[in-house]
């Protein structure tokens, strides 16, 4: 009778196991996660790998100092990835926006479409339950903005449970963690978008308000000083049109993040003093921009979820949107 009673509770077990599916998610600790953490949990999360160059997720660069596979990089100048994480699955950067019209005119970079981004978080095996940790290659500022972008827009859909590999995967190598080499794989998840969050997103007509005085936020430049000033200009902006954004403080993302690689975050308090040299109030309503939303993400992290300041938002088309809108800037001005 204890048998198969016994036997009667494992094939319950059984059957609901195959029902419900493993339970493995875990909270994420913090918006930051170090490789230690990220070791020791690494089979409880799902891991996203953003990037430009996704041939670099596969295979090793022809003629390139790459790192090899167990992972060391060279201690005499900065890591080059070249591989990933064991694990990961790729998400293609070209995938995490898009291009629609605002104002009759066709405008790039923007949050994608609902249904868009659920199939690419459900192709890329997230769920609904998931903890999802993002990584980039992590060589430079600008692959720690792809992350913050991808984490940002997972918030703006209502998902939560996220955050970053400091660092990213170069971090990973130079903690002398292993990588892997080619192709990721992924079971279909079941992600959905559950909200569509207005309040950290802003428009075009929010920062004219700002640029002609109106309203109490702050508007923040990620931009380089060189572009703030309008000394040169992305090509994302429009021809001609060099400056920035009325009223608008220069906060350079490149002072955020450390720029020799890996790219590790500053911490809070570096990150304060920055902004208190700079003249921008951390704990004030804010508006960031820059020249297509992706710098501004990481200015939108380090405000947001770092420091704890809900009251900001991310302007997604930043100059792209406004210059090719025709909307007028300043140079050669510091405010």
């Amino acid at each position: 009778m204890i048998i198969r009673q016994r036997s009667l509770m494992g094939s319950l077990f059984f059957i609901l196991a195959f029902f419900i599916g493993p339970v493995f998610a875990i909270q994420v600790p913090a918006p930051l996660v170090d490789t230690a953490w990220l070791t020791e949990n690494i089979d409880k999360v799902v891991l996203l790998d953003v990037r430009t160059d996704v041939r670099s997720f596969e295979k090793r660069p022809k003629g390139a100092s790459a790192v090899n596979p167990c992972g060391v990089g060279s201690a005499k100048g900065p890591i080059k990835v070249a591989g990933h994480i064991p694990g990961a699955v790729l998400i293609p950067w070209n995938k995490t926006s898009t291009k629609r019209k605002v104002e009759g005119t066709r405008i790039q970079y923007l949050v994608p479409d609902k249904e868009a981004f659920e199939r690419l978080m459900q192709k890329s095996g997230v769920n609904g339950d998931s903890a999802v940790v993002i990584t980039s290659k992590g060589e430079a500022v600008i692959h720690t903005s792809l992350a913050t972008r991808l984490y940002w827009t997972l918030k703006y859909f209502g998902f939560d449970n996220v955050a970053l590999l400091n660092g990213g995967t170069a971090q990973w190598i130079k903690d002398k963690q292993k990588i892997k080499l080619g192709k990721s794989r992924a079971e279909k998840g079941n992600f959905k978008a559950t909200a569509e969050r207005k309040d950290i997103l802003a428009t075009t007509d929010d920062v004219v308000k700002l640029s002609q005085g109106q309203g109490d936020e702050q508007l923040v430049d990620a931009r380089s000083t060189a572009e703030y000033l309008g000394l040169n200009a992305s090509g994302k902006v429009a021809p001609g049109v060099k400056g920035h954004v009325a009223g608008a403080k220069s906060f350079p993302v490149f002072l955020l993040s450390n720029a020799m690689g890996p790219a590790t975050v500053y911490d809070k308090e570096r990150l304060q003093k920055v902004a208190e040299l700079l003249g921008v109030d951390t704990g004030k309503p804010t508006i960031a921009m820059c020249n297509s939303g992706v710098f501004a993400s990481t200015t939108w992290f380090l405000l947001h979820e770092l420091k704890g300041n809900k009251m900001v938002r991310l302007y997604d088309g930043s100059m792209h949107e406004w210059s090719h809108l025709g909307k007028p800037v300043v140079s050669m001005k510091i405010e």
